[in-house]
């Protein structure tokens, strides 16, 4: 099978609906299998500004237990079949951790790197003009992803209200905190993950320090992995973009490391202004350590690579960054997977809060942010360990089974099905 998100998303459903059928029946299965591979509404448009046309997409995919949920990424190699896929992962995600959204994603073809900053705000608010009548607070609630950050979510918000004539701060999370983001929301999806892998370590009885990490992917979400991964006693040995890694078996700094790559640009400039070791791209996966954290893409693992990875644990922190194929290949390595609508949910959580205090006009601290999340965080590894555990199947099958077993149940109780 080709490297494409969708056939993986499909494929990865479709190998949980034997046991669902036991639940359901063949029947229902049948049928919801017949919506959930495909999404409700695939919105496409041309974005043209000045003399440039780029494509934009937004995915709505399940809406059975609220409103469409999902970030936006811009990105040079954006596809149709990339977002769908990314749609159905968040529909599962959002079941899974129990709150109430479905699932959507959205993109722009289109490379932010070549951009001006006026040019790119430009493109921001032409997407929401071209989708506008499709989002909202009850509708669909973007949030921010690959290469958008707060300051993207702020000119998306700004051009919405302009559109509605309303303050709507709740249509939109991942916001600024002037302008009604939460606390905690930036970093939760890389602290979430080190809370997942912490959970784990804690199960297997395991020794944290002795644990070292090799992280794939030095992004926002890579980067706040490693801090809280730091702070919970994990040993980073390994960060890496897509020019390449710095390796120290004895452990990195990594507030010194993010420092560097936002002076230098990429880790590869970085290594050279310095005497660290670096790593080529093709070489990261190879790299001696307990546990791999995948932080970048999707299909970042696949069938010509896997054979390279030496970790016993993975953590999936980017959505579907391991393909089908290679997977069946790491698990018959004994290789454990934490997949990714688990390990990387802490983002949709926050996000989660932060829709409630701006549906309420109020704002939670920070601490009470952190309690909630590793609460819900806390019960959902439960939850996929125990059935895991129980039917002596792969975490992500479990997860699929707990995720898909709850948006069936809603389509049944709406009569969709």
């Amino acid at each position: 099978m080709k490297n494409n998100p969708y056939k993986a998303a499909v494929k990865q459903i479709k190998s949980v609906l034997p046991e669902l059928e036991k639940e359901f029946g063949k029947s229902v299965i049948k049928r919801a299998f017949s919506k959930l591979k495909r999404p409700q509404r695939l919105i496409i448009k041309n974005l043209i500004v000045g003399k440039k046309t780029y494509k934009a997409y937004r995915s709505q995919h399940c809406d059975a237990l609220g409103p469409f949920k999902g970030g936006i990424r811009f990105h040079p190699n954006v596809t149709k079949d990339e977002v769908v896929a990314l749609s159905i992962w968040m529909s599962i995600k959002t079941a899974l951790v129990n709150i109430p959204f479905g699932g959507a994603k959205g993109g722009v073809k289109v490379d932010p790197k070549k951009l001006t900053n006026e040019s790119l705000k430009i493109i921001t608010k032409e997407y929401v003009k071209k989708i506008h009548e499709y989002i909202g607070p009850q509708k669909d609630i973007p949030a921010p992803d690959v290469n958008t950050n707060a300051q993207t979510m702020a000119w998306m918000l700004d051009a919405y209200e302009e559109i509605t004539g309303s303050h709507a701060p709740a249509a939109f999370t991942g916001k600024p905190i002037l302008l009604g983001g939460s606390f905690g929301r930036e970093e939760a999806t890389g602290k979430g993950g080190a809370i997942i892998l912490k959970n784990y370590i804690n199960k297997q009885k395991l020794r944290t320090r002795e644990n070292a990490i090799a992280v794939q992917g030095f992004g926002n979400v890579g980067y706040w992995f490693c801090v809280y991964a730091e702070e919970l006693g994990f040993k980073i040995v390994l960060v890496s973009d897509s020019t390449g890694g710095i390796y120290n078996p004895q452990g990195l700094d990594v507030n010194k490391l993010k420092l560097e790559k936002d002076k230098y640009g990429s880790i590869f400039n970085v290594c050279k202004n310095s005497n660290y070791k670096f790593v080529k791209p093709e070489d990261v996966l190879s790299v001696n350590c307990n546990v791999l954290a995948l932080a970048a893409l999707e299909n970042a693992v696949n069938q010509k690579n896997a054979k390279a990875v030496k970790s016993q644990v993975i953590i999936e922190l980017a959505n579907g960054p391991i393909n089908p194929n290679a997977e069946k290949f790491l698990s018959k390595k004994n290789i454990a997977i934490l997949p990714d609508i688990l390990s990387n949910s802490g983002g949709v959580i926050v996000s989660y809060f932060e829709w409630v205090q701006n549906l309420y006009n109020y704002r939670w601290n920070l601490n009470k942010v952190n309690k909630e999340l590793e609460k819900i965080l806390y019960t959902s590894f439960e939850n996929v360990y125990n059935l895991a555990t129980q039917k002596n199947i792969s975490f992500r099958k479990s997860a699929y089974i707990i995720a898909l077993k709850r948006i069936i149940e809603s389509m049944i109780l709406r009569g969709r099905i």
